[in-house]
């Protein structure tokens, strides 16, 4: 197995990078767009400060937990009981001061017969994510 990295596109966000990685780096923050995740695909999400966990079919039950963060810059997450290996990253950059951008990554570590069946949901995943969290009015 090796590690696959699937990356979104970089979003403009309008707010400052602060407000983008104060948001961020506490989940309780994020309870709020939780109507915009699709009930069909993720139930009973669940947020405090450091963690999110969701059910994700068909995969189950998988917590994530922040385990780094660099002021304005980062937010790092791993996943707790996730059948694989799963590290996902919320990069932030200021543009001007009432704008900033951010970029969300997802390291997995897959086989080349799961990377051909999943690479690209996991793809398309990572890009709505980082759809969701441009869209936040921080």
């Amino acid at each position: 197995m090796s590690i696959s990295k699937y990356e979104s596109s970089v979003k403009i966000v309008n707010s400052p990078v602060e407000a983008v990685y104060n948001t961020l780096s506490d989940l309780t923050n994020i309870e709020r767009v939780k109507d915009r995740i699709p009930a069909d695909k993720i139930k009973d999400i669940k947020f405090d400060r450091d963690s999110c966990s969701l059910k994700v079919a068909p995969v189950g039950e998988i917590k994530f937990i922040i385990c780094d963060r660099e002021e304005n810059k980062t937010v790092k997450f791993t996943a707790e009981k996730s059948p694989l290996p799963v590290f996902v990253w919320i990069q932030m950059l200021p543009v001007t001061s009432t704008t900033s951008k951010i970029r969300v990554t997802c390291h997995m570590e897959l086989n080349m017969f799961l990377r051909g069946m999943v690479g690209n949901k996991i793809k398309d995943g990572v890009e709505k994510i980082a759809e969701t969290l441009a869209a936040i009015n921080y």
